[in-house]
């Protein structure tokens, strides 16, 4: 199995257009593949800039945010690239695409690192938020899941929060769970 890193993009249009995404890139020796879905915002941007930037942070709150609307986080400039970063990540990575593997659903984009940098430190791991990012995970495969696999899901993660959340990973639970209740209305209305 790959090794997957989940984290926030940051792409941009050829208009200037910042586009923050959640999205998992994966480790091909020293490169990092991004995949993204056909059509997406960020699909679009890297075929238009060929450049990326990676934010890693512990924010639970943009994860769940960007799943459920909220995209309107505060960006920063990184030194020479024309994509910023997140304000909130703990660090950064800035990907410039070197190949592109076609697909009618998915292309795949192998990137190099070509600049980095550091933030701020990282404070602990903590169930909560990575509940919160399984949660994530979990509304962005909401129309490829049984009822029961994400009602299932659902009741095991709120362990976690219910046990060690703090204020921001309680507010983005409760996004995404938003989201869960509508979808499995919709589901059931249709049933």
């Amino acid at each position: 199995m790959p090794f997957i890193r989940e984290t926030i993009l940051t792409t941009i249009s050829d208009d200037g257009g910042v586009h923050i995404a959640p999205l998992g890139i994966i480790q091909d020796g020293d490169h990092w593949i991004i995949a993204p879905f056909r059509p997406s915002t960020t699909l679009a941007n890297l075929e238009a800039t060929g450049i990326a930037v990676v934010n890693y942070t512990d924010e639970a709150k943009i994860f769940a945010g960007c799943l459920t609307g909220r995209r309107d986080w505060p960006v920063v400039a990184v030194p020479d690239c024309r994509v910023p970063r997140l304000e909130a990540a703990l660090s950064h990575d800035v990907l410039e695409v070197v190949a592109v593997k076609e697909d009618a659903t998915r292309p795949r984009f192998s990137c190099r690192v070509t600049a980095s940098g550091q933030h701020r430190p990282f404070q602990g791991m903590n169930r909560a938020k990575a509940a919160v990012l399984e949660a994530a995970i979990l509304v962005s495969r909401l129309h490829m899941l049984p009822a029961e696999k994400i009602e299932d899901e659902i009741a095991y993660l709120k362990i976690a929060i219910d046990k060690t959340a703090g204020p921001d990973e309680e507010q983005a639970w409760y996004w995404l769970l938003e989201k869960v209740i509508d979808h499995l209305a919709t589901v059931e209305g249709e049933g």
